[in-house]
């Protein structure tokens, strides 16, 4: 005993609820090490013991190289103590104390659960609710922290002797697994008939029998509601668009295995990964031609949205279903419907539910992989609440919400030394989106025990969610929409403080510092300030925001902008009444409701309006340019002219020539074309500014780079070129990533005074 030392290590990190505890009691019974493990208000406090230094140093290399799968460590902090004199090593019961600790995301069933679901044998054969510390519902479920059951939705299930003794047991994988539950002692389904809201005889295998007759079921997941349909029924999926009243806008699919998705897709080995992963985002992937599923289910797209079962619910019904549509369970653009009370019944034939709450509703994540990275079009289950460390540069003491924008809306906070970003909440201007807006930050003040000094919002005073940061009666900061798109992809990057980048943030629209709509802009940026150095040359938006929805109307400004006023009437505007473009004409000659705009967004929908492939009115945002992008020839090489009158960057050139190549080119030529001229012009003046102001980082934001084949493209010429190109990969590139970039600005005007 003459060389007993002991070590008080506090462990900070995604480490409760995700078997952390029960792996460090095993380490040390492993190492024959005296102690105990808790959590705490502060993440996890171990003390360990033991003769000698080597064995405790090998404790402390295992500690981090062979965590749990879902444990994130961010920071350990080891001081030495005095030995107690303990002859074991125990797990200690949490101390119930606010301070500031990390839940992890929800997460798929992990590969051992899935075994003993189908295992005839096994205790939870077939039991849909099965789970252990390495997955299940985690940030859906928690209502307050610690996070221990009774601070759960499962608070409500009381163990059985089997669940507890696994419960209570170190060595086994459900070890204060807060979920754990067997089908003696936890959540049932029931199936209800919506007319009648009674309860229908068959359960699953009905459910099922029910889809393959063309019927739509909503199943109740882990963040909400899912509608369900065969997607081979041309019948069942066109009534499915007319209940969610949603006629072209892509409908996700869950298939059983990577195999079923091979049949319909081609998929690459990092898709697969991105696929397989226990975070099981929907991810975009290529469809195969001939298509073997109707054309209703993505029309105008070239790609499929699928994902794998997440739940055991999901894989029992994929057991005897091999794809099925599986689309958010809401009304246009509204939030993901969680309880059966808040319209589910309207939207269905047959209701699939469980009397396990969810406390916090929870949409799917959606992803592209570009590059071998993620290009996220929504983060959400499966990523949230999962912190970013900010670095040392910019950490300030203090507590900081930033509200974002209004449309993508999502909400960040700032605590000692990390910023957490809501999951994707949708457009401000629908009150049901506001109050899951209002729902997500209460939840973030409790949960983190949050009370923030400072809020950041928008530069745009009438944003539902700037309106609400004046309200909060603390200081207010305002920071421009076009350069928080930046700012997040430096944070996300760790930018030093100080150094400049490139800024390219080209999307649909935000107000400007001028007064002026922006959309197209290049941006010499630091956290401090930017300056706006190039951008597409404004031209009016006829009709205001009405032009977002109607493409065809900045195709008559560009038209107008490249020909004058005998500008000819190509694509969709053959069947657009020739009274009404005269009257916008009109419009944009008076400079009636008629805001200038750099938007590229816009630009985008002109082109796609020019070539007749866009709709007269748009069904959802971005639905012009992604048909544009859908139909583009990846292997042209060729790109348009443009003028580079600084700061102006002029595309009536462009325009002309297109118009020009539609009598003898193909469509997809042109598309593909003017994809390259777009990267050709980024590459182009990030030279000449680069060398103007010696940067050599260009960081690419905005909701225009969602766009996969300009992204890769704009890439592969930059790199080529010298520069060091950053762009989002842990968060989305469109506006959802605009409370994070507010953050970042206000880091750095807190830390440096300015």
């Amino acid at each position: 005993m003459r060389d007993l030392r002991a070590f008080k290590i506090t462990v900070f990190g995604t480490v409760q609820g995700v078997g952390f505890r029960p792996f460090v009691y095993r380490l040390a019974k492993e190492l024959g090490l005296a102690g105990y493990v808790k959590n705490t208000g502060s993440g996890v406090e171990i003390f360990v013991e033991g003769n000698g230094s080597s064995n405790i140093s090998e404790f402390l290399s295992h500690l981090e190289a062979d965590k749990p799968p879902l444990a994130e460590i961010d920071r350990v902090t080891v001081l030495p103590s005095v030995p107690l004199g303990l002859s074991s090593f125990s797990v200690e019961t949490t101390r119930d104390e606010k301070s500031f600790v990390f839940i992890s995301p929800d997460v798929a069933t992990c590969s051992d659960c899935i075994k003993e679901l189908f295992n005839p044998v096994d205790r939870r054969y077939s039991y849909p609710f099965i789970n252990c510390t390495n997955c299940g519902p985690r940030y859906t479920i928690v209502e307050d922290l610690p996070y221990d059951r009774p601070k759960t939705t499962m608070k409500i299930f009381e163990m059985c002797r089997d669940c507890r003794k696994e419960y209570e047991d170190p060595l086994d994988r459900r070890f204060h697994a807060e979920p754990t539950a067997c089908p003696r002692c936890g959540p049932q389904i029931r199936l209800l008939d919506p007319s009648t809201e009674e309860e229908v005889v068959g359960g699953l295998k009905r459910a099922a029998q029910f889809l393959k007759e063309g019927k739509i079921v909503a199943l109740k997941g882990l963040g909400g509601f899912h509608l369900l349909c065969d997607p081979h029924n041309v019948q069942a999926v066109r009534r499915l668009r007319e209940i969610k009243k949603r006629q072209r806008k892509p409908f996700a699919l869950m298939a059983r295995d990577i195999e079923t998705i091979d049949k319909y897709t081609h998929i690459t080995s990092q898709e697969i990964d991105f696929l397989l992963s226990p975070r099981r985002s929907i991810v975009l992937l290529k469809k195969r031609k001939p298509h073997k599923l109707p054309d209703e289910i993505a029309p105008y797209m070239d790609s499929l949205g699928i994902m794998l079962p997440y739940t055991p619910l999901h894989a029992l019904l994929l057991n005897d279903i091999e794809i099925l549509v599986a689309t958010s369970a809401n009304e246009r653009e509204s939030p993901i419907l969680k309880d059966e009370e808040e319209g589910v019944y309207n939207l269905c034939d047959l209701v699939l539910t469980h009397n396990r709450p969810i406390y916090m509703r929870c949409d799917d994540s959606v992803m592209k992989v570009v590059s071998g990275k993620p290009l996220f079009l929504r983060r959400a289950r499966g990523y949230v609440p999962e912190p970013l460390e900010v670095p040392d540069f910019l950490k300030v003491k203090g507590e900081i919400i930033a509200l974002g924008g209004e449309l993508k809306n999502t909400v960040s906070i700032y605590k000692e030394g990390f910023v957490i970003t809501s999951q994707y909440l949708g457009d401000l201007k629908d009150y049901r989106n506001f109050k899951y807006f209002s729902e997500i930050i209460s939840h973030f003040e409790r949960l983190f025990t949050f009370k923030p000094g400072y809020v950041v919002s928008d530069l745009h005073p009438d944003f539902l969610s700037t309106r609400y940061g004046e309200t909060l009666g603390i200081p207010h900061i305002q920071v421009q929409h076009h350069y928080t798109h930046i700012l997040a992809c430096m944070l996300e990057h760790g930018v030093g403080v100080g150094e400049k980048v490139l800024g390219v943030a080209f999307d649909g629209m935000g107000l400007g510092t001028d007064g002026t709509i922006w959309g197209g802009e290049f941006l010499i940026a630091d956290y401090l300030s930017f300056s706006r150095v190039a951008y597409l040359k404004p031209l009016p938006q006829p009709g205001g925001d009405l032009a977002a929805k109607e493409p065809y109307r900045m195709a008559i400004s560009y038209l107008l902008g490249a020909f004058g006023e005998a500008f000819p009437l190509p694509g969709i505007l053959e069947n657009v009444d020739k009274k009404r473009i005269k009257a916008i004409v009109k419009a944009l000659k008076d400079g009636v409701n008629s805001p200038y705009t750099s938007s590229c967004g816009r630009l985008f929908d002109a082109v796609a309006s020019i070539l007749g492939i866009a709709p007269l009115r748009a069904e959802f945002e971005g639905e012009a340019p992604m048909r544009l992008e859908s139909l583009a020839d990846e292997g042209v090489e060729d790109s348009y002219d443009f003028y580079l009158n600084s700061p102006n960057i002029d595309l009536s050139p462009m325009i002309k020539q297109i118009v020009l190549e539609l009598k003898s080119s193909r469509v997809s030529y042109i598309a593909g074309k003017f994809h390259n001229t777009l990267a050709k012009l980024i590459c182009e003046i990030a030279t000449s500014l680069g060398k103007r102001f010696s940067i050599s980082k260009v960081v690419l934001s905005g909701g225009v780079f969602l766009n996969a084949l300009l992204l890769k493209k704009t890439e592969k010429l930059l790199e080529e070129n010298g520069f060091t190109v950053l762009r989002p990969t842990k968060f989305s590139p469109n506006d959802e990533s605009i409370s994070l970039g507010q953050m970042a600005h206000a880091l750095a005007k807190l830390k440096y005074g300015v």
